[in-house]
């Protein structure tokens, strides 16, 4: 890709596609601010009413403080769908600009330069490899864009509460950054095998259905249907392998993060116990933990598309980047005028 990351070509691809929804990028962004804000003064609301109201047995402190989280939850909630609609929006818009230029562009194609990619891989480009950006664009809209201000913004609330417990994240985040970086990096060259496996299926699909009557005539289906079983097997092991990185993906993370839980219980009971710390304020610090995980935890799920993400800008790139070789000329001749 002239000498491109991976990255680089989706980065470009986005930045072209994209451009017309910076607008709606803009006020997402705003808007996912607005919902991790909410998200954030909820443990602290949460945590004044264990505190101020149940401990010291005050009702209307209770009434007081619900009232506050039940108005800033219903906040939260309508950013989120607003925000969800606009993201959809964005990423639909690039998908079907996407498939209308690559489909524009195919057009123009020659048949030799169809057959340098053939026809079921132009296909596999113009749908399944549009799809995964059109996933990663919404999943980063909707999800990802709150992952740093919540890393940020729970860090923060956290040492407010309690700054010897907040150790815990500078062993945490580390850990959950390995066990995510080493998974990762085992992950994108499988999804480049698996895009072209995928390619391999339908070739052989579109094989069969074009030639099923020289086939049948020849008495070829037996062969035939050991050429369709060796690219299905191809394509069910390169699954496979990638799904067996992710049972291995969610589960360590899963473990990590209960183990964050058991730690911040253990350790805020034992300062509970010395009079340095409120229960309170242990339940709010164990919700900005798991605030923290979870951004991290989306982290991951953006890691588990991204790769394919990259690998399909890749190769939609790589068709758009073939320029014809018959162009149509800027003044065509007209016909010449009857006799």
């Amino acid at each position: 890709m002239n000498g491109l990351s991976l990255p680089g070509v989706l980065l470009t691809t986005l930045r072209r596609y994209l451009g017309p929804y910076r607008g709606f990028l803009l006020t997402i962004l705003l808007l996912k601010i607005v919902e991790t804000i909410a998200a954030l003064s909820l443990p602290t609301l949460n945590a004044g009413i264990i505190n101020d109201g149940v401990v010291a047995g005050d009702t209307n402190k209770i009434w007081s403080l619900g009232a506050q989280m039940l108005a800033i939850t219903v906040v939260q909630g309508s950013v989120a769908i607003v925000g969800a609609y606009l993201a959809a929006r964005a990423s639909m818009g690039l998908g079907r600009q996407m498939r209308k230029d690559i489909f524009g562009h195919v057009q123009r194609f020659n048949l030799e330069e169809v057959s340098r990619f053939g026809a079921p891989s132009l296909i596999t480009r113009s749908t399944n490899d549009i799809q995964q950006i059109q996933m990663v664009v919404f999943m980063v809209a909707t999800m990802m864009l709150m992952a740093p201000i919540i890393l940020v913004g729970g860090t923060v609330m956290a040492l407010r509460v309690d700054v010897p417990l907040s150790s815990l994240l500078l062993v945490l985040i580390p850990l959950l950054l390995a066990v995510v970086g080493v998974l990762a990096g085992r992950l994108l060259p499988r999804f480049r095998t698996m895009q072209d496996r995928i390619d391999r299926v339908n070739l052989v699909m579109r094989e069969q259905i074009q030639g099923v009557r020289v086939i049948r005539a020849f008495v070829r289906q037996k062969e035939r249907g050991e050429v369709f079983a060796r690219a299905n097997d191809e394509l069910t092991d390169t699954s496979l392998r990638i799904g067996y990185l992710f049972a291995l993906l969610f589960p360590s993370v899963t473990i990590i993060m209960n183990l964050a839980s058991l730690g911040v219980m253990w350790f805020g009971g034992l300062r509970i116990g010395d009079g340095q710390m409120e229960v309170g304020d242990l339940t709010a610090f164990l919700n900005y933990m798991m605030h923290i995980l979870f951004s991290v935890m989306i982290a991951v799920m953006l890691v588990t598309i991204l790769p394919r993400a990259q690998v399909a800008a890749a190769r939609f790139q790589e068709v758009m980047a073939v320029a014809p070789a018959i162009k149509a000329p800027a003044r065509p001749l007209g016909l010449p005028e009857p006799s």
